[in-house]
């Protein structure tokens, strides 16, 4: 979840982010959603190069140095900074999947948006300090997801079809 640390120290640091302020209103407007949401145990890193595949078949997940407990909805919180940017079909399929084959509700689109939307300060925050080297890159990504959503305009990504 977003802390008002992450926001404090993304305000004071020197990078910023086009249209910060559509995005902290949409959190600001949709925190609510947040409140007594399921706590599961997440991997919270899944993404393609966290999978392991043999001879075209699925044989396992690693990494799992960053897991915690939380929302399961935020454990698709991945698929808009990095599998989007490798498989679009991949990334339509973990939606699809999760929900049986099946469209996913407007709160789904909603509460991803959300977790995205909270991601995009603690990302500057977190790159500037431990790989700074990597700020383009991120700011990039970033970008990518923002311009997905229209800066949270939509809920549902401009990918998603």
């Amino acid at each position: 979840m977003i802390a008002k640390k992450y926001v404090d120290a993304y305000l004071a640091c020197p990078i910023k982010i086009d249209q910060d302020e559509k995005i902290l209103q949409f959190i600001d407007n949709h925190m609510l959603l947040i409140k007594n949401r399921p706590n599961i145990f997440q991997h919270d890193d899944y993404h393609p190069s966290n999978l392991i595949a043999l001879e075209g078949k699925f044989k396992g997940i690693i990494d799992f140095g960053r897991y915690d407990w939380g929302d399961p909805i935020h454990e698709f919180l991945k698929i808009g900074i990095f599998t989007r940017n490798i498989s679009v079909p991949f990334s339509i399929g973990q939606i699809k999947g999760y929900f049986n084959g099946k469209e996913p509700s407007d709160e789904f689109w909603t509460l991803y948006s959300l977790y995205l939307a909270m991601c995009v300060f603690s990302t500057i925050v977190w790159t500037l300090k431990t790989i700074p080297e990597e700020m383009n890159n991120m700011r990039n990504k970033i970008n990518i997801f923002l311009d997905d959503h229209r800066y949270f305009k939509n809920v549902k990504p401009s990918w998603y079809k």
